[in-house]
């Protein structure tokens, strides 16, 4: 159990700092630097809020699926074992 809780701080620490990352492909950052050039600063940010979106829904989407594989698998052992108190 005491590994489940590390492993999801280490996940809550990488989701929460993931905001604070500058994630741009080449062309996308060509496209940011003509723009900044021009004097038009808000497309990069919305560029990278939108790259980091994508990126982090694939590992939501996995951990959500594994946290009610690991509620089901739980409540499987307990109804084989049953509910005998040690």
């Amino acid at each position: 159990m005491k590994v489940y809780k590390q492993a999801l701080l280490l996940v809550l620490a990488f989701a929460f700092s993931i905001s604070y990352g500058m994630a741009q492909c080449a062309m996308c950052r060509v496209t940011v630097e003509n723009n900044v050039s021009n004097g038009d600063t808000t497309v990069g940010a919305g560029l990278n809020m939108g790259i980091l979106y994508l990126f982090s829904a694939p590992y939501v989407l996995l951990a959500v699926i594994g946290f009610f594989w690991y509620k089901h698998a739980k409540k499987r052992k307990k109804v084989v074992t049953g509910n005998k108190s040690f």
